[in-house]
């Protein structure tokens, strides 16, 4: 499994940041690659990408997830990959955000892609078209503000 870990700040409150992390299903405004991210519940997604030209679904299931603060997942099933990204106070307006993310590559293209380097750009690249999409909004397109604590869910 192949790991990365990128981080950038990002000019708007933490509070900001996270809550449009939140809105998982913007994602493909952002991320490469990324044709849609369905919400199941609170703590299951279904995600459908573009990964070298080939059709990928998987589904992942938040374990954590604290208000400003960070959330983390695993998959479940289809392709291999776990993370957690983490937002960290950076004065009043301005957050840094980590994105931590083990993937596992699947057959020999995504292998000689992850030995080029193509995940590490990949994520780089998404972290830098999210902070021009939050910065350039002001404002989240919506919130979660509930917690996640393993099969524990308190929407509060």
């Amino acid at each position: 499994m192949s790991r990365v870990e990128h981080t950038i700040d990002v000019d708007v409150p933490v509070r900001t940041a996270y809550d449009q992390w939140t809105q998982f299903e913007t994602f493909p405004r952002f991320m490469e690659g990324i044709e849609r991210v369905t919400q199941i519940d609170d703590t299951t997604l279904e995600w459908h990408a573009n990964v070298g030209g080939q059709d990928k679904t998987w589904t992942a299931q938040i374990v954590e997830q604290t208000p400003d603060h960070r959330i983390a997942w695993r998959s479940t099933s289809g392709a291999q990959n776990a993370g957690i990204v983490s937002f960290t106070p950076n004065g009043p307006e301005s957050t840094r955000v980590t994105l931590d993310l083990d993937a596992d590559p699947e057959g020999p293209l995504e292998s000689i892609g992850d030995a080029l380097g193509v995940l590490e750009r990949r994520v780089k690249g998404d972290l830098e078209r999210f902070k021009e999409f939050i910065e350039g909004r002001g404002v989240p397109t919506g919130a979660w503000r509930g917690e996640v604590h393993g099969s524990q869910v308190d929407r509060s």
